[in-house]
């Protein structure tokens, strides 16, 4: 008898989510199917089916989850610990929601004493390894799946009887700055309740934290919380200038309450089981900042933060492009109305604005229209729909105007086809043509309008169904027409899951903007007005920054040109520094409004010139930068039209955001998290089905499994295809499954916010990787208080060799075998020294002057130092030395073996 064994990985909203249950039981010759419905399908060979009967489930014991974060970046670890007090083997789930701007940087598994780590690879590389493994007989998995949009990781392991297992996943992000704070969320979902439950978030920054607010538990499926809200009030808050840490520990009483709050908060916009949710745990901050910007420097590494809030702001003249075909009938369209009474209330005097709706046809409004009886409009699919649309004079944001438009608004009516294409093509019409439209008015400000800053917001729900409806030749149509002086900044809303999420995003990052998903919600029209409050205020425009060529590495500066920038945002850039700088000087070149005449413009200079620090920090610059620079990277892949053969050149984005990854250990859309486990015959290989090309919208993979048959057998592959209903699990878009068989098993993982492919492979044996014996606590990676980097994962299927590294438990997860080397991170570096596997430890030695304890010390070899067997990996970092390119460590004189 043996359980299901399953490998699950899932893409899906934002947050933090971990559960751990129990499986069901299945006979060994059993093929089980998941299904989106939980249900299972089972192929059963000719065997007799086993009943047993309830067993005591999984526990989880324990749960931790720390965000250190360090100049804005963090760093998050989540570690759950789950307990098997059943005398039978049984299944636990670890389950991870992500932000979707995160990339997960390290994963390592405890099970009953003995750790499995996962390690980054090329995607098709990890593919690779699967086929080779599998046709090896070794166990492993290939996991494939689409959810660009979401960052969902999912583990599936079997938990022995009476043994306990660890789960722990890192992850970093750059927090992004919105409405004037940095926002950091983690969503609480263990599944059940923890007796130990911990949430602390450690902020360390350089300048003073000028406003800190926790507010109370949220859904995570509101809009970002503002200084009204209520304030938590169990959480326990210790700051300083420019530090704080805010530590949060539920017990069982608040953990229930919580739970409940949140089913009955979101029993109208999710349609799943929320049992053992407790929400999500938000902390905004912000800093006092000079007035010039800041620029850190460490480590070889700049980064420079500029958020200016003391300028006039600039006027805008902006056009509202929203769609009101057929598929907007119903709650959308009137969320549409009641979010654009609100947005155009909060129109800045001075501004202009426009409003365009379109179904099959393009209508521009006509606010003196409102004056008037609303025509009766007919639709008739025969009709002709490339009628170009009367362009009509921007109006001016005075309350007479805003309330005429209010009315035009709340006449809109659902009809009709997407005409996409011309709906984006009258716009930037009119704002080319605005000078001429207004020549032909008769309003006294004619001039005015050329001065303002074009900007086209664009809502749509599906694809385009009339006029032109291939994406890139609308795309190409909206280039030819979008450029020069008069080129209009584009944003995108993506209205529900039926808009095309690849057109939307390309069109926004190809036009300076950048696309949003507004999710079909009780609050969906909370959300249009919260999009529009991030950009409504335009601050600087024409936004350069200039680094002198000889202070920095010119290639590796990540983007320096903005075309606009936004009250309440911060731009970001970040590079590598000369080696022979000594100061690096840099200048922000932009043009603002005219405090004295809000329609002209000025040009501003901000310079500012910072030393360059001899000693290294502990600050993560470089990791940040990686970051900052992959993200960009992967935009401009996304912006452009690149073929395969261009993809694969070493200049393209593509390759050059793949070596970063794998120099940093990022999961990112190019990579993936790879584990193998030698000398078993067991496989499991899942492919995506439910693509949106077949029409599908939410996707479930095709199952294969092997419970102990030859590789070869015929009745290993059974896939069995199932579409998941998009209504059973509306909040955890393109799910996807996968059985396993009866060994523990690692995850793998790849993430890509809106294309994901993930590869997996199986576990390895302990005390043969690393020649020692099991620890008898879990080895689960936890980085200290200032530590921003993961655990340095292995690179190797091998079975290793003993490296005399019994007595030395703290350096078996560092050891990486294929090189028969100790390697980790210092500093921000990767240090990798040497190891021996002989009986005879290298003899050399010499002087060093900070030993792991007393004041004199001596370099040797790793093993020879008795005083370095129970020290922590921290403190190796902070006392190894080379020993003619082996691992050494300051040693006392007395700890030294002869």
């Amino acid at each position: 008898m043996s359980l299901k064994r399953q490998l699950l990985i899932l893409f899906g909203s934002i947050g933090l989510l971990s559960v751990v249950h129990a499986a069901t039981i299945t006979t060994p010759e059993t093929m089980v199917v998941s299904r989106s419905d939980d249900a299972e399908t089972e192929a059963t060979l000719d065997v007799d089916t086993v009943t047993e009967g309830p067993v005591q489930p999984i526990k989880l014991t324990k749960m931790d989850v720390k965000s250190v974060i360090s100049m804005r970046y963090a760093h998050t670890a989540i570690v759950a610990h789950v307990r098997n007090a059943a005398n039978k083997s049984q299944e636990a789930n670890f389950r991870v929601l992500l932000p979707d701007t995160a990339f997960i940087s390290g994963f390592v598994m405890t099970l009953d004493g003995k750790s499995y780590k996962a390690y980054v690879k090329e995607k098709k590389e990890a593919a690779q390894i699967y086929q080779t493994a599998v046709s090896q007989g070794i166990g492993a998995a290939h996991i494939a799946a689409r959810a660009r949009d979401s960052n969902h990781f999912t583990v599936s392991v079997n938990v022995e009887a009476f043994t306990k297992a660890t789960f722990n996943l890192t992850y970093e992000e750059l927090l992004e700055y919105r409405n004037g704070v940095y926002n950091h969320a983690v969503n609480l979902q263990p599944g059940q309740l923890v007796s130990d439950f911990t949430v602390t978030i450690d902020i360390r920054e350089s300048n003073k934290i000028t406003e800190l607010r926790v507010p109370e538990i949220r859904t995570g499926n509101e809009i970002d919380a503002t200084k009204d809200d209520e304030q938590i009030s169990n959480a326990e808050i210790t700051r300083c200038d420019n530090a704080a840490v805010i530590l949060f520990k539920p017990d069982l009483d608040e953990q229930k309450r919580l739970m409940s709050v949140y089913a009955e908060k979101s029993k109208d916009s999710l349609r799943g089981n929320v049992e053992g949710v407790l929400g999500q745990f938000v902390v905004q901050y912000d800093v006092e900042r000079p007035k010039d910007g800041e620029v850190l420097v460490n480590g070889g590494y700049f980064v420079h933060f500029f958020a200016p809030t003391d300028l006039a702001p600039l006027r805008k003249y902006v056009v509202f492009v929203l769609d009101t075909s057929g598929s907007m009938y119903g709650r959308k369209i009137e969320q549409l109305k009641q979010a654009m009474q609100t947005i155009l209330s909060e129109l800045n005097p001075g501004d202009y604005f426009s409003i365009l709706s379109f179904d099959s046809d393009v209508l521009v409004t006509d606010i003196a229209d409102a004056d008037k009886e609303p025509p009766k409009r007919k639709y008739s699919y025969y009709d002709r729909h490339d009628v170009k649309p009367t362009l009509k004079p921007a109006s001016k944001a005075t309350p007479e105007n805003i309330a005429r438009a209010k009315i035009i608004i709340d006449r809109l009516e659902a009809n009709g086809g997407t005409n996409i294409d011309a709906a984006l093509g009258t716009a930037i019409d009119l704002i080319r043509n605005r000078s001429e439209l207004f020549a032909n008015s008769t309003s006294s400000n004619k001039d005015e309008i050329l001065s303002l800053e074009p900007i086209i917001i664009f809502l749509t729900d599906g694809d385009p169904t009339v006029g032109e409806m291939n994406p890139k030749t609308i795309i190409k149509n909206v280039a030819e027409k979008n450029y020069g002086s008069d080129e209009a900044t584009i944003f995108s809303l993506a209205f529900g899951e039926d808009a095309d999420p690849k057109l939307l995003r390309k069109l926004s990052l190809r036009n300076n903007g950048f696309a949003r998903h507004i999710y079909e919600a009780s609050d969906a029209a909370l959300q249009l007005r919260d999009f529009y409050r991030q950009v409504s205020s335009p601050l600087l425009s024409h936004v350069k920054f200039v680094y002198a060529p000889d202070q920095v590495i010119e290639s590796s500066v990540t983007k320096t040109k903005f075309r606009t920038y936004y009250a309440g945002s911060e731009v970001v850039v970040a590079g590598q520094v000369d080696t022979a700088t000594r100061d690096l000087e840099s200048t922000v070149e932009a043009f603002c409004g005219d405090e004295n005449d809000h329609f002209l413009r000025k040009k501003i200079t901000k310079k500012i010139k910072v030393p360059v620090p001899v000693e290294k920090s502990d600050l993560p610059l470089e990791r940040l930068w990686a970051y900052l620079t992959i993200k960009q990277l992967l935009d401009a892949s996304d912006a452009s039209d690149a073929t395969e053969e261009e993809k694969k050149k070493e200049t393209s984005p593509e390759q050059q955001a793949l070596k970063i990854a794998l120099k940093y250990e990022f999961v990112t859309p190019l990579t993936s998290l790879v584990v193998v486990k030698p000398n078993e015959t067991d496989a499991v290989n899942a492919e995506p089905v439910g693509d949106r090309e077949s029409g599908q919208k939410y996707g479930l993979l095709s199952l294969t499994s092997s419970h102990r048959q030859p590789i070869s057998s015929p009745a290993m592959y059974r896939p069995s295809l199932n579409a998941m209903s998009p209504l059973a699990f509306s909040a955890f878009p393109n799910r996807g499954y996968t059985a396993f068989n009866k060994r523990p098993v690692q995850a793998l993982f790849s993430q890509d916010s809106m294309r994901v492919e993930s590869e997996a492979v199986d576990d390895y044996d302990y005390e043969q990787r690393f020649g020692v014996d099991p620890p008898s606590t879990p080895v689960a990676y936890a980085p200290p208080a200032w530590s921003t980097t993961p655990v340095i994962e292995q690179s190797t299927t091998s079975n290793g060799s003993n490296y005399h590294l019994q007595e030395y438990p703290w350096a078996a997860p560092y050891v990486d075998v294929s090189s028969d080397s100790l390697v980790f991170v210092a500093a921000n570096n990767t240090i990798t020294l040497k190891l021996v596997s002989s009986s005879e430890p290298p003899k050399s030695e010499s002087e060093c002057s900070k030993p792991v304890s007393g004041d004199a010390g001596r370099c040797v070899y790793l093993t020879r130092c008795q005083a370095a067997r129970n020290i922590t990996i921290d403190t190796y970092k902070s006392h190894y030395c080379d020993v003619a390119g082996f691992a050494g460590v300051c040693c006392p004189q007395d700890g030294i073996a002869v």
